[in-house]
């Protein structure tokens, strides 16, 4: 897992005319999406703004040359954490509808309602559909240009600076784990070999873990130091250049802003319907 940190902005360093976009045009018709869908009231309207805008995301994908299935392997690395929440809709009552109907009856007096079942799929489409523009963004967007493009958005300086290390030292962290498991691996350690007693294993896991929170506040009082050094103070920020969108970007962000907005007001309007 430690090996794949290295290797997640790999797709992003691709050429295609999604990669080669001005990633402030990318942000902002990722959050100008997801602002959307989650806009749109718990209805079936959700189902057909949620079908045009995957099949938005679809063409962009295609558009990047990228293979479906590194979408489908992080969304699978997503989908748990959404639908976790997203299941238990189906045994509560909430308040978008007035009456319900139960289609299934569980032991200990648990029931499933049809109304419940279609509020859940209603979240399900807005999760799929953030999701997908979120995969979009990170896997055609170099991070430190998803940083530049932040802060000339008007991130603040600060929060810009934070989050520059912050993503900077991540990977020394990462190099720090690995180290650290390469030296048990060394040992012939295996925090999975049963053949080892538990209490010895959770003892040598616990000594990892807290020898790597040690070692990354000693990082970062290096780095503090290291940047007082050199003139780090209140004011100090990221700098970040100045840089005019293309015609292209321009066009790109326009149609995409289009779409967004017109999507949900046709739909909720009755203009366009699927199903």
């Amino acid at each position: 897992m430690i090996d794949d940190l290295f290797l997640i902005e790999k797709h992003a360093y691709r050429k295609s005319p999604v990669h080669l976009l001005d990633a402030r045009a990318k942000i902002v018709i990722a959050f100008a999406a997801i602002i959307a869908i989650v806009a749109v009231p718990y209805s079936p309207v959700i189902y057909t703004v949620g079908a045009v805008f995957f099949l938005f995301v679809a063409g962009l994908w295609a558009l990047s040359g990228l293979s479906p299935v590194i979408y489908v392997k992080r969304l699978i690395v997503i989908l748990p954490f959404g639908l976790f929440l997203i299941f238990f809709q189906i045994f509560y009552k909430n308040r978008y509808y007035e009456t319900f109907t139960t289609i299934a009856t569980l032991p200990f007096g648990i029931e499933v309602y049809a109304e419940s079942v279609e509020f859940a799929s209603i979240l399900l489409v807005k999760f799929l559909v953030s999701v997908s523009f979120i995969i979009l963004l990170s896997s055609t967007t170099k991070t430190q240009d998803l940083l530049e493009g932040a802060g000339r958005l008007g991130l603040p300086a600060e929060l810009t600076l934070v989050l520059g290390m912050m993503l900077r030292y991540l990977y020394v962290f990462g190099y720090m784990i690995r180290k650290m498991r390469q030296s048990l691996e060394t040992r012939c350690f295996d925090p999975f070999d049963r053949a080892l007693p538990y209490r010895y294993r959770l003892e040598k896991v616990a000594y990892a873990i807290g020898t790597l929170f040690i070692r990354s506040y000693e990082q970062g009082e290096r780095t503090y130091l290291a940047m007082l050094c050199r003139g780090y103070g209140r004011d100090s920020h990221l700098y970040i250049s100045k840089k005019p969108l293309k015609p292209g970007d321009w066009t790109f962000l326009s149609t995409g802003l289009l779409l967004v907005i017109i999507t949900p007001v046709l739909a909720w309007t009755g203009y366009i319907r699927i199903g």
